[in-house]
This record gives C-alpha cells, structure tokens and sequence, in this order.
C-alpha cells in the first residue's frame, strides 16, 4: 500500500496553497502555457486562467505573467516570485515528508488491512 499526503496551506479565508496550484506553475513553466500547463492537467482553460488570476491576486507580485496570442502566438511563465513561492512549497513538501516519516509509519500501522477491498 502507498501512503502519501497532499500539503495545502490556508492563508485566513483570503488564498488556499496546495498541490493543484503548485501543480500547475510546474506544468506552466515547463510548458509556457496556461492553456497547456492546464490540459497536461485535464483542467479547463477557464479554470487554469482562474487558479492563475486567484495566485495572482493572492499575492504582491503576480507569480505568472502572460501574453496574448496573435502570430507570434502567447504564452506564460513563472517571474521571480512565482518561482520563489514554488520551491518554497515543495522544499517544505519535502520537510515534512522527510520529518514526519515516523508518524506517518505510525498512523499507518494501525491501519486494518483492507487488502480484500473492504
């Protein structure tokens, strides 16, 4: 059996930071899309667009900037601060997996085995 654990961070009622969105920079700085970055993740153009718009606004500095198409075609990428704030979430991924492994192995232990589906 895997165990994992999705970190998501709640910044009073004003912004919500967890794996989706940090998900999504990921795919928009290795693709250079919104449009893309969001297909990679079977998420609707509207709703990558609205993720980036609430991160953007969540935040002093906008974590992407974008371009209009046109035929040069658009596109977007992650500035200063949008790469900042993601590895800053994923370091501390990082140090809570790391550190919290033996509580983890803890809770898990005490599982019942449901290995016949139930």
């Amino acid at each position: 059996m895997e165990t994992r654990f999705r970190l998501r961070l709640y910044f009073g009622d004003r912004l919500t930071f967890g794996p989706g969105k940090a998900d999504l920079l990921t795919q928009i700085d290795a693709l250079g899309s919104i449009a893309a970055a969001g297909r990679a993740m079977g998420m609707s153009y509207k709703r990558a667009w609205s993720l980036v718009e609430d991160m953007n606004g969540g935040f002093m500095a906008a974590l992407v900037v974008s371009t209009r198409g046109g035929p040069a075609g658009g596109g977007a990428r992650l500035t200063e601060a949008g790469r900042a704030v993601l590895d800053h979430y994923r370091r501390l991924e990082a140090i809570v997996e790391r550190e919290g492994a033996v509580e983890i192995a803890a809770i898990e232990a005490g599982l019942r085995d449901m290995s016949g589906g139930k």
